[in-house]
């Protein structure tokens, strides 16, 4: 007839009971400064952070079904010391007060990783994978229509300026056939310019009428009374209606430009900002981008709004996380690595990671960290086969004559250096293309399987990218090289493998960047805890 006991319950070395002794040891400084003081009391945080923790862990990422767990569920009971939170209580902690801290709290379980020795900051096997965004399917917003929209909007809004200042014959004969000097020919519009044109034209109009009710008040007072007295015959146009007066004209292009131009360039501008150099955008979550999903490229589905996740792992534990709004992973390794840096002071010794992160940049910023090149580039697959043959028309694979800075084809003939691109990425870094030219390819017998350009062969190449490659060719066929190629799959694949397939976890739950951040770094911290219950 007593009540129950929890604590017998709990297995010795259950999930519930690693999560609550790791939470007990961590840090949690950083979370407990978001609460202020004063007012009533409150559920404890690392109580909250604890729930939470085991939720993800547990497959549960709905507030009310947490809620519920926490009142049906013995291991929920035993962890919250049958303390009852409501799913607003919960969900208000995960959105509001560990989205601001959700890296802290990350940093505080990974240094209790590498204090007991889990986590030791050697090989850092990075990879990433794309979730779909808690977004509307079909609310997308495109950033080529939304420009060339734009666009055309700017021209009718251009000629129906035009159309109004022809009222104005003075200003009519200065400018003639030329763009407005306020606006000038090749500068873009924008709405604080176009207002400023259409208060501008509205007063000039409104000089415009006065003048001609002056002048008709005028004309009436000096007509003869008789015929004043006399009804004026009315002259009707074919068909039996008035033609509208230019100054009639110029009022309707004038509440054009204020009720309908107006509004929808405010609308293109903020399109704009909110795209902020992106493709696209979803209307219900305006963080996300329209990317397509790894399931659907098999299935050549339809581009969903999503997120571009990046992990590293070392010994299947979460070393480093973010989150991304690009769909492609080269652009994400530099802020990735850096955002690494910046919570533990320090990078792994290598890092491990298949040919989509094999850029220049990428090489750039590892080479300045002094960090191991274990980078796959896009060919590095096709070398290792044992039938693969280099292609000896291929601009790295010419001769270079260094003496004479030109290349020498297959045929002998000479590629002489004709100019230097600088190619800058997203994340601002520079590289360099030397192009070279053959000075004559007509009459050549290889041209056919050298070029299919009419002129002669021309060719771009990188020497400090083909560097780079070469010294990843050789760390990656290398004995070390080949091992962590080989734990690369078993690394970081099984942990998205766990998150994705056995947790369920496939879509998020919360919009906004930081939400979403927040969703994730949840899911690595429940995935660190439950590979530390099993080690």
């Amino acid at each position: 007839m007593l009540p129950t006991d929890l604590e017998t319950q709990i297995p010795p070395k259950h999930l519930v009971r690693v999560v609550n002794a790791a939470i007990e040891k961590m840090d949690i400084s950083a979370l407990m400064a978001q609460y202020k003081g004063g007012g009533t009391s409150s559920y404890h945080p690392k109580m909250l952070l604890k729930v939470l923790v085991y939720s993800y862990s547990q497959q549960l990422y709905s507030s009310r079904k947490i809620a519920k767990a926490l009142r049906e569920n013995i291991y929920f009971m035993w962890l919250s010391g049958n303390q009852q939170p409501d799913f607003r209580t919960i969900n208000r902690f995960r959105s509001e007060v560990v989205k601001e801290v959700i890296e802290d709290i990350f940093t505080a379980v990974l240094e209790l990783l590498i204090e007991e020795g889990y986590v030791k900051l050697e090989n850092y096997f990075l990879d990433g994978t794309k979730i779909e965004a808690n977004a509307n399917k079909f609310s997308w917003v495109w950033a080529k229509s939304t420009r060339r929209y734009k666009q055309k909007l700017q021209e009718k809004v251009k000629e129906l300026i035009h159309q109004i200042e022809e009222v104005n014959e003075a200003e009519n004969a200065e400018y003639g056939e030329r763009d407005l000097e306020e606006l000038g020919p090749d500068e873009p519009l924008d709405s604080r310019k176009l207002e400023e044109k259409i208060q501008e034209l509205n007063q000039r109009l409104k000089e415009q009428r006065d003048k001609q009710s002056q002048s008709q008040a005028a004309a009436m007072s000096v007509e003869e009374p008789e015929k004043q007295a006399t009804t004026p015959t009315k002259t009707k146009k074919r068909g039996g209606r008035r033609g509208k007066t230019r100054l009639q004209k110029a009022q309707d292009a004038l509440k054009k430009l204020e009720t309908d131009c107006l509004p929808r360039q405010k609308k293109y501008e903020d399109q704009e900002r909110k795209l902020a150099g992106r493709n696209s955008y979803s209307k219900t979550d305006v963080d996300a981008t329209f990317m397509r999903m790894k399931d659907d490229y098999m299935k050549n589905g339809q581009l969903k709004a999503g997120y571009n996740l990046q992990m590293g792992t070392e010994g299947q534990f979460v070393v480093g996380f973010s989150v991304h709004q690009r769909p492609g992973d080269p652009g994400c390794l530099v802020p990735h690595l850096k955002g690494v840096k910046a919570r533990l002071g320090t990078l792994p010794k290598n890092v491990i990671a298949d040919s989509g992160y094999g850029s220049e940049e990428n090489y750039a910023y590892l080479n300045e960290e002094q960090v191991g090149n274990y980078l796959k580039y896009n060919t590095f697959g096709k070398e290792q086969r044992p039938r693969y043959k280099p292609n000896p028309f291929a601009a790295d694979q010419m001769v270079y004559d260094a003496e004479n800075d030109e290349l020498i084809c297959p045929a002998g003939k000479r590629l002489t250096y004709q100019y230097s691109t600088h190619p800058k990425t997203d994340n601002g870094y520079r590289g360099e293309r030397r192009c070279y030219e053959a000075e004559n390819c007509t009459g050549c017998p290889l041209k056919e399987q050298c070029t299919k350009a009419k002129g002669n062969r021309k060719v771009h190449l990188g020497f400090q990218l083909k560097a780079w490659r070469k010294q990843a060719r050789e760390n990656l066929t290398s004995e070390i090289g080949k091992k962590l190629r080989s734990l690369r799959a078993v690394e970081v694949e099984s942990v998205f493998g766990r998150l994705k397939e056995d947790w369920g976890y496939r879509r998020f739950f919360l919009r906004g960047l930081d939400k979403v951040k927040t969703e994730f770094g949840l899911l690595c911290i429940a995935q660190n805890m439950a590979k530390l219950a099993v080690s």
